[in-house]
């Protein structure tokens, strides 16, 4: 469903990517772990087409939504007005389909989007993503800013949206437990290139990964996989 390969991306002199490969298959939730400045943000947008590719390719076998990091809401219009925007590819812009699968939208759906909480308008930010009948979501730091019990919450839509949708998911992330949780593979990045991939239980008992992201601990046990 999405084959990165080979892709660098620079800006100016500086490489924020350097030839890195990964891939994502039908109804397949991968992870991408790294520290802040590795060069995350700049794949979501290389993926989305936002910044463009000095070399390799990125194939996708679909259309591809994303869930931006920060949310970037557009605060002084309702969730309505925020869902809709995101339609403007689908051209189904009624919102029923995603308040059926977030129905806590359905409560606040004419508020305005700066008035809601961080919890609240990640959920608008993914509800405005699906507007677009993707079957890639891409999300960027789904856990940013948020409480854990918000974060959980977020994470069982997130579930339910890949098996019983079949929505590919692939999730860039800095709170590594999570991100080993709720995906079957992942890739981590680190200065633009990726250095460690597999399976999510062989990056949980990678010791590499535990020194990097857990200071050590035996996290294999601790992850629910």
């Amino acid at each position: 469903m999405l084959t990165v390969d080979d892709v660098v991306v620079r800006y100016g002199s500086a490489t924020a990517l350097d030839r890195v490969s990964l891939h994502a298959d039908a109804g397949e939730m991968v992870a991408l772990i790294g520290p802040n400045g590795a060069g995350k943000s700049t794949l979501v947008n290389a993926i989305s087409g936002l910044v463009p590719i000095e070399s390799g390719s990125i194939v996708t076998g679909g259309r591809v939504a994303q869930v931006p990091e920060g949310r970037q809401m557009f605060a002084d219009m309702s969730v309505v007005d925020n869902l809709v925007l995101g339609a403007w590819r689908s051209g189904d812009r009624d919102p029923s389909r995603i308040f059926d699968l977030l129905p806590a939208l359905r409560d606040f759906a004419n508020r305005k989007a700066g008035t809601l909480s961080g919890g609240q308008q990640q959920m608008v930010a993914v509800g405005r993503a699906l507007m677009a009948d993707p079957q890639i979501l891409v999300i960027d730091e789904l856990s940013l800013g948020l409480a854990p019990l918000i974060v959980a919450d977020l994470a069982e839509h997130l579930r339910t949206i890949n098996q019983e949708h079949g929505t590919t998911v692939v999730l860039i992330e800095q709170e590594v437990g999570l991100a080993l949780e709720l995906c079957s593979r992942a890739y981590v990045l680190e200065a633009g290139r990726i250095t460690v991939s597999g399976t999510t239980e062989e990056l949980a008992d990678s010791p590499a990964v535990r020194a990097a992201y857990f200071g050590g601990l035996d996290v294999g046990k601790d992850v629910q996989l």
